[in-house]
This record gives C-alpha cells, sequence and structure tokens, in this order.
C-alpha cells in the first residue's frame, strides 16, 4: 500500500534513497528529503505492506509527475513493488501523465512493458 511520507519516517526514507544512484552522500540524502518535506509539489511516498519496503518520489506539475526516485529493499527486490508502486501513483493521479527522470528512466520503461 502506498502511503504519503511523514517525518516519523526518515530515517528508513534516507535509508531507501540511499540506494539510488545519485543520493549516496548524507548531505545529498539530507537535501533531498528536505526538499520532499518543504517543496510542495515534491511528494515522498512509500510502500508498506507489513514493513516500509519501497519509496518513491515525484515531482508534480500541471500536466506530469515526474517520478524522481524509486527504490525498494534489497531483499524485496524482484517481487512486483516497484511496478506496484508505479501502478498506484497512475491510480491516485490519473489525470496525469506519469514520466521518469533520467535517474528512473530505465526502471520505468521496464515498467511500462510489463503492465501494458
Amino acid at each position: 500500500m502506498l502511503i504519503r511520507y511523514k517525518k516519523a519516517f526518515e530515517k528508513i526514507a534516507m535509508g531507501l534513497l540511499s540506494f539510488m544512484p545519485n543520493e549516496k552522500d548524507l548531505k545529498k540524502l539530507q537535501q533531498t528529503i528536505k526538499q520532499y518535506e518543504t517543496e510542495d509539489n515534491w511528494q515522498l511516498f512509500l510502500w508498506k505492506e507489513e514493513d516500509i519496503i519501497g519509496l518513491v518520489g515525484v515531482v508534480i506539475d500541471n500536466e506530469d509527475i515526474e517520478i524522481q526516485h524509486i527504490s525498494v529493499n534489497p531483499s524485496h527486490r524482484h517481487e512486483g513493488i516497484g511496478k506496484s508502486m508505479i501502478r498506484s501513483l497512475k491510480e491516485i493521479h490519473s489525470d496525469k501523465s506519469l514520466k521518469p527522470n533520467e535517474y528512473t528512466a530505465s526502471f520505468f520503461e521496464k515498467c511500462e512493458n510489463e503492465l501494458e
């Protein structure tokens, strides 16, 4: 289930974000989390089953939602969680088109092919 990020989940979110290739540095991670906390059009969602095991971060404008970050706990990869997060985002924002950024493009394209 996709849930909105709350400050209480900061450590978990930072841990999941650290799996992104461009988020290895602690200062960069802290800046990214701050951006999701302070900018209205930056939204962070967490995937919760029994525990929080995935994360997807987006920037929303008038027509589009750009996926900035998508990450799944390594011990839960290849279970379709990333695809489920993208599917849920499409349902929540059915009036907008979903598109990847340079870091999420290859994963997004793989999901698109499997979701069609």
